[in-house]
This record gives structure tokens, sequence and C-alpha cells, in this order.
């Protein structure tokens, strides 16, 4: 009997065909050869079914019937696509045994699991397992050939994962959605991700920008000139700089020290999917999601690149003979030039920086593959073009760089320069465009250790100065500048925020755990970033992400309600490490969907007991949605600070209405203590003390009680010996009365592990406890 091959896309499968069976039949929704039946499954034929579909009752929202836990999940099939099912059904009726060709990896696991589940298929399974779909690939991938059945632990993963975000998403959104007669959608990624732009927000609010001044002065030497910038305090007074600019012109100074250091500046990592993504943000202005189907047709449909829902940057020693094939194919293109000057012998299994298979798990890093491109669209020739120069950057040395640094002194005032000489540019030749901070001549700003702004003038041509030489002062400016706002994040930024979230958590075990999985996976980022625009939650201002009224209301209750887990990379974090067990047979699927059972309990019980927000809440956004969006406004900044935006009037209404509704909001809380009285404070929760009605907000010095007028000494220093206390610690706390696991280091350079404790609830007093 014949085998039925099972491919994502038809593209895929059409691809599959060539190769195996040259002269198949086209069916139009099958091909047909003599051993293989090619066909393919549109995406996902088959989903979780919805919860009317359990049940006609689920139709309407009700509290009563919340939480809404199947005994069994049922599956359904895509109305648009029931004939591609049907079809699937009849050739897998004429055949012997059926192959899994859909996407490598865990969500390609959970597309073909779920239909021979619904279709009730039971021939013998095998799994094409391939990361490219040239002829050699494929042809490879079908000698290697295995059983399905290896590949369980990730079905089990694959299957929790998709049941596990129907519980949280579907229970979450019933519940505050009912509660608080709004659509409020709920997720297990994309809350915590709109929390990362609701805290951005709120930092952006809360900024109030200061004045301070520079002073710059130019020096004269026999050898030629050079700029430095005066070393101290930031200057606050304009008189005192103009004093100090008055002071040192004209004047003859000497140079103290000059430093002259190399350095080696090594090519960037090859491309995941999110480093690609936000690589076109910054320099295309590409959405995630548009960056993600611009490389899935350069793969499916163009063969020209490997599979781009990777999150490895490294490849494996396989992978070597066939990057030497491209390097080859390259010298015959536009690329032809770069590509002879490329040296094969930078790349190989030493060079851990690009072959690393201790980094490489179901897929390798992006790269092109070994055939010629032919006619692309504008959009598809920039995305191959990041990809292919980022491939030959491999193959070059590094860029080298002379670091100059002077200090040069004039009547007891210092001043530093620093200069960055480019020796041998190295691999940034393949770069088609510098970047314009690194242009020669340009002054790039950078942060010192003190976190006080540093210049450093690049330059392409040879740079000296005579130490022992004395040096003339010419001129001394002053010039005025402002502190400036945290950055809003554009879809680039928020995609590092989220690969790298866990980073935010104090639990120091749970944030290596965290390390490699960041909140959601390369391939479902895009996605989630889409949902938040979708829901209203997020919009896009050019490049900025900005988020709603809506969006702001929707972390303010899901934190109020006491289930902040929700908007947290803590939950999200442990669900990918425990999925990530699952998928390699360390940990049990049914003990996860058993927690999962619990939390989406808890949810519903906490919502249930939280007040209604007011009406007035979400009137503003049902209105603007109505009519459409206002023109012409903006969150920028004035000579007073933050301007007032459309989001910021529902934010007055919340904290007008707080107490009333039981959201907790910053703003009602301002007037009620000096030491927060510069930002708004955050509610870190109940005060400790026994009898005090207050609630702990951040200091500048500690976390104090907002009662600490009607005599509550309760205050938690920031300084201790071993470790300053963040806001997170200070919430764990005051909460749960001890911090996560944490890392100290001791004065002998030794480091220990263990939590600090909350050993006074009266006073605040608290201590580390070391493990043993």
């Amino acid at each position: 009997m014949k085998t039925l091959i099972i491919a994502e896309k038809p593209d895929m499968g059409r691809s599959i065909a060539a190769v195996l069976e040259p002269r198949a039949q086209n069916r139009r929704t099958y091909l047909e050869g003599e051993r293989y039946i090619i066909t393919w499954a549109i995406g996902h034929l088959v989903s979780l079914a919805e919860p009317d579909q359990y049940d006609a009752r689920y139709k309407k929202w009700n509290a009563e019937d919340l939480p809404i836990i199947p005994d069994r999940f049922k599956l359904w099939p895509n109305p648009r696509t029931r004939d591609q099912l049907k079809t699937i059904k009849e050739l897998a009726g004429r055949c012997g045994r059926v192959v899994n060709a859909c996407d490598a990896g865990r969500e390609g696991q959970l597309i073909f699991h779920l239909i021979i589940q619904y279709l009730k298929i039971r021939l013998p399974a095998d799994r094409l397992w391939i990361s490219d779909l040239t002829p050699e690939t494929i042809r490879r991938g079908f000698e290697k050939l295995r059983s399905d059945t290896e590949y369980d632990p990730l079905t089990r993963a694959a299957k929790a994962r998709s049941e596990a975000d129907w519980l949280i998403g579907m229970n979450a959104s019933r519940a505050f959605t009912i509660r608080h007669r709004a659509l409020l959608s709920v997720g297990r990624v994309q809350t915590p991700v709109l929390a990362l732009l609701f805290d951005r927000y709120k930092e952006i609010e809360a900024f109030k920008p200061e004045t301070y001044y520079v002073l710059r002065a130019s020096f004269k030497q026999a050898a030629g000139g050079y700029n430095g910038l005066w070393q101290g305090d930031r200057l606050t007074d304009p008189l005192k700089a103009q004093a100090l600019a008055d002071k040192v012109k004209g004047k003859e100074g000497r140079i103290l020290s000059y430093e002259v250091k190399e350095s080696k500046e090594y090519p960037f990592r090859l491309y995941d999917l999110t480093l690609l993504q936000r690589e076109a943000n910054g320099r295309y202005g590409f959405p995630a999601k548009k960056t993600l189907d611009v490389a899935q047709a350069l793969y499916e449909k163009h063969k020209l690149i490997t599979y781009p829902r990777t999150n490895s940057n490294y490849v494996t020693e396989e992978n070597l003979p066939i990057m030497d094939k491209v390097l080859t194919m390259l010298q015959q293109t536009s690329y032809g030039q770069l590509a002879t000057g490329a040296d094969r012998s930078r790349v190989h299994k030493g060079n851990k920086a690009v072959c690393n298979p201790s980094k490489v798990e179901d897929h390798h890093a992006i790269l092109p593959t070994p055939k010629k491109a032919g006619t692309l669209s504008a959009d598809e020739q920039k995305i191959y073009d990041l990809i292919v120069r980022r491939f030959l950057s491999q193959y070059y040395p590094p860029a080298v760089y002379s670091n100059h640094e002077v200090l040069t002194e004039v009547e007891q005032e210092r001043f530093k320069t620093k200069v960055k000489q480019q020796l041998d540019p190295g691999w940034k030749v393949v770069q088609e465009e510098t970047k314009e901070q690194d242009k020669p001549g340009r002054s790039r700003k950078k942060k010192a250790e003190d976190d006080e702004e540093e210049e450093e003038l690049i330059v392409d041509r040879s740079f000296s100065v005579d130490k022992n030489a004395p040096v003339l002062c010419r001129e001394a400016e002053v010039k005025e500048k402002t502190t400036q706002p945290p950055k809003s994040y554009t879809e680039g930024t928020l995609l590092k925020a989220m690969e790298t979230a866990g980073k935010s958590i104090e639990d120091d075990e749970l944030k290596e755990a965290m390390k490699d999985t960041g909140l959601g996976t390369p391939a479902t980022r895009a996605a989630t970033i889409e949902r938040l625009k979708q829901v209203g939650y997020i919009t896009l201002s050019g490049k900025k992400l900005d988020i709603t009224t809506k969006g702001c209301a929707a972390i303010e209750l899901i934190r109020d309600a006491g289930v902040e887990l929700l908007a947290s990379p803590e939950m999200t974090g442990r669900w990918e490490q425990r999925l990530h067990q699952i998928s390699k047979g360390a940990a049990s699927d049914l003990d996860f969907m058993d927690k999962v059972k619990q939390f989406a309990s808890l949810i519903v019980q906490k919502v249930r007991t939280q007040r209604p927000a007011p009406p007035s809440l979400f009137a503003e956004e049902e209105g603007r949605r109505k009519s459409g969006p206002a023109k012409g406004r903006s969150r920028g900044s004035s000579a007073a600070g933050r301007s007032t935006s459309e989001r910021t009037a529902g934010a007055r209404s919340m904290a007008r209405t707080g107490a009333a509704s039981g959201v907790a909001t910053s703003r009602s809380l301002t007037a009620e203590t000096e030491s927060a009285a510069s930002r708004q404070p955050e509610l870190l929760g109940p005060c400790p003390r026994q009898g005090c009605k207050g609630q702990i907000i951040e200091g500048k010095r500690g976390y104090g009680c907002t009662h600490y007028r009607e005599g509550c000494t309760f205050v938690i220093w920031k300084a201790m010996p071993e470790k300053k206390l963040s806001a997170a610690m200070a919430r764990q706390l005051v909460t749960k009365g001890t911090t996560g696991k944490l890392t100290f280091k001791q004065p002998s350079g030794q480091v220990r592990k263990g939590v600090v404790v909350l050993r006074d609830r009266e006073r605040g007093h608290v201590a580390v406890r070391y493990e043993s």
C-alpha cells in the first residue's frame, strides 16, 4: 500500500513531492505518485472546541458556570477547511502508513496529532524532521525517518500547552469580562507582555525631566587638536557651569594620563527568529508578524533559507558542509565579491561562536540554503539580504580598534577624551551600510560605570597626543541638556524584552531556568503582539507601541484581583520550563495539567469577590472605538514634563473611583507620603503590622507604610550589608514573609545562596537566612 505524507502547507507538500514523486498527478488537494500520496494541513484543520460546543448554556457568559474545566477536551474542525480534512480521511483509507511532515517543532507536532486524533487514523506513523526544503535535505530526511512514537514526549508537551492555554484564557477572560462588564482578554503570554508595556508607560508617565549642563572644552597641541568633557558631579546650576568655562578658557593645561588599548569586535551571532525580527523592525520598521511571514515565504515558497521558527543562534557539525556549499553558491551571485573574500577556515567545529551543538535543540540558526535566489519581492529581498550578510560575516576576521583615553587638566579642572580609531574593519565590510552612530567622525554617547554620560569619537584616521607637551584650552562651551524618559517600546525592543523577561525575576533558580525561554516562543511572539493590537490593548504609532486605557485597566484589575501572577513573567516562565521538561520526558503532563486546573479555579474565585470596575472606566475607550481614533494627540514631552494623553484620563478615572471599585491605583496615594512625592508609588501589599490598614509603597531609602502619619513605624530599608532590596523583593517580604532564593556575595568573594526573611512584622526588620 502507499504511504500518506501530511505536510503543514501546500508549498511544503509540493516541495516534497518534487523530490519523492516528480511524476505525481496533481489532484488539487493532494499529489499522488506510485509510492506516496502527499497532502497538507493548511495550518490548524482541527482545534480545541469552544465552551458552547460542550454545552449550549456556555453561549451566554455567566459567572455561575465558571470555572469551565472539561473532563476530556473535545476537538472541533475548522469550518473553512472541512473539505481538506475530509480529503485526508479518504486518503488515509487508501494507505498503509502515514508520515508527519508538518513543521519540525512543537506546533507542527500538535497540528498533525490533532488531525489524526479527530479522524481516528490508526496507521503506523513516521516523523520527518528537517530544517530546510532543499531537495538534498528532503531526500536525506526521508532516508532517516524515525517512528513518530519517539516524539511522544513532544506531543504530550504540545497538547498540554494547548489545553493549559485554553483553560487559563477561557476562564480568566470570561471571569474578568463578566465581573467588570467589559470585554477583557486574558492570556498566559499576552497578559505578562501587556504588563511590560503598562509598567514602561507608568515609568514614562512618572518621569520628571531635569535640566543639566555639559561643559565641553577644545584643546590644542602642536600635534593637533581634540575635545574633552568636564569631569565631576552633574552640573545643574548654569552659573556654576559658565564660571567653570570662563575659568579654563584660554588657559594652559597638561595631560595627566594617556592610555591606548586595542580591542576587537567579533561578528554578531547568526540569526534566530527573534533576533531577525528585532533587526528588521529597527532597520525597516517591519512588524514582527511581517518579518515572520516573509521569512516563512523564503523558507516554504523559495527554499532560500532554513527553518525560520528557531530559537538558536548556532549550528552543529552536520551543518558545516552545507554552509560551505552555500558560500560556493554565493560566489556566483551579487554577493560574489564578499563570498570570494571570505576565509573558509574561520568556520569550523572548534569555533564555538558559530558551531555549538549544546545550544541547538530542535533547530539550528537561520541560514541561507545552497539554492540561488530568483525573483524576490522588495521585502523578501531585504530579509534575505540580512540573513546572507549575517552568514557571510562569520567568515571574516574581527574588527580591530585602537581605543584612546586622554585625561587633561586645566586650572585643577579635569576633562576626559575618548577616541575609537578603526584599524581594520574586519567583518564590517560585509555590512551594506554602517550604522549611523558607528560612522567615522561621529560622536557616540555611552553610559559610564557611574551612569554619567560619556562621548566617544569614532575615527578612521590616526589619532595621538603628546603626553609630555603642554596644551591650550582654546574654547570652553556650556550646553544645556535635559534628562530623557525611558523610551516607549517598539516591536523590536518589546521582542527583546519578551526574550529576556526572566531576568526580572528575583528567584535565582527560576531566573536560570528561564534564561532560554522568556515570554512565549520565537514562533508565537509575533502573534502575541498582534493579539494585543486586535483586542484594543495597544496601538501602533509610527514605530512606537502605545498602551490604551483599556490595556492599562486590564493590568490594574488583574493585579488588584490578587492574581498578579497572571501578569508576571514568572508564571509563563514556569510553564515553559515544565513544558520543556515534559517534551524531554523528564516531567508528567498530567501533574502539570492538574496544577493548571487548580490555578484556573483560583482565578475565578478571586475575580468573583472583586468589586466591579466603574462603568466610566471603559466608557471613553468605547466611545473612541466607535468614533475612530483622535488625530494629533500624543504622549510627548513638554517643558513641564510629559503631556496628558487620552489614556491618562482613563487612569485618573480609576484613581478617583479606586476606593469604591477596589482597583489599586497609584495616583490616589500620591499625597499620602512625602517620601514618594516625586513619583507615583506602586502598592506592594498590605502593611504586615497588626491592626494597620495601610499599604506598603516605595520611598527613596526604603519601603514604608502609607499610614505613617497615623503613627505606623513599619519600614523595610533598601540598603542591607549583603544586598540591596528591590521592589520585587519587598513585595515578596510583605506578602509572603520571605524572598525567593537569592545569591549573596561575601566580603571574602565567596558566593552563598539564601533568602531574606521578614523578622519583625511590627517594625520591618529583615535578616538573611543562608542555606546550610
